[in-house]
């Protein structure tokens, strides 16, 4: 009797979900379960809703793809140049030195640098001065350029290649623009008689 009913129930739950399910009592005495109407004592079982849960999927759900992270737009200047010294400029100094000022517009920006560079390298660490001074540039013809770096490193202006010439005096050269003069150079051949310095005379001639 007992595996009748589990049969029964079982076949129950294979076709509840599609069909209609009566119950009588036969006559010997045994509860019946079908799904056929029957006259007389045969009455609806009303079912319950499925309690089935969804199978779990192996597929890997697909990944969100990381947004960008947003970055700052740079700032933008209206003007950066170099002024001194001018485009074409022949500097002149016999220890090949020279002070670049550069200027922009607005003003530098907070967390702003300024950074020189001379032949495309830089001359030294960024910083805020806008007055960089150089000194043991080799004689030759150079292209001095700035440029502006934000607080993240980036270059935020640069400006164009600006040339310039560099003019190193050598000591014969100055000797030749100052032939009379003892102290740095020694007389030259160049100064004039009436220009020469009196030679110091040896005190232990004067008596002769």
């Amino acid at each position: 009797m007992i595996r009748w009913l589990i049969g029964v129930c079982l076949g129950l739950i294979a076709f509840s979900a599609a069909a209609e399910v009566f119950t009588y009592v036969d006559a010997q005495g045994n509860r019946v379960y079908t799904d056929q109407p029957r006259p007389g004592n045969a009455r609806r079982v009303q079912l319950t809703t499925s309690n089935r849960m969804p199978a779990h999927s192996n597929v890997a759900a697909p990944m969100t793809a990381a947004k960008p992270s947003v970055q700052t737009p740079l700032f933008r200047y209206d003007m950066l140049r170099v002024l001194v010294p001018e485009p074409d400029a022949t500097i002149r100094s016999s220890a090949g030195e020279l002070i670049v000022s550069v200027t922009s517009e607005p003003g530098l920006q907070k967390g702003h640098l300024y950074r020189l560079l001379l032949d495309g390298q830089p001359t030294g660490e960024p910083g805020p001065s806008p007055v960089f001074p150089l000194s043991n540039i080799d004689r030759g013809s150079h292209n001095l350029s700035v440029e502006i770096l934000d607080a993240e490193g980036r270059t935020v202006e640069r400006t164009a290649n600006q040339p310039f010439h560099m003019q190193r005096i050598s000591l014969a050269q100055k000797r030749q623009v100052k032939p009379c003069v003892t102290d740095d150079y020694g007389v030259r051949p160049e100064c004039p008689l009436k220009d020469k310095p009196e030679e110091p005379k040896n005190p232990f001639l004067r008596f002769f």
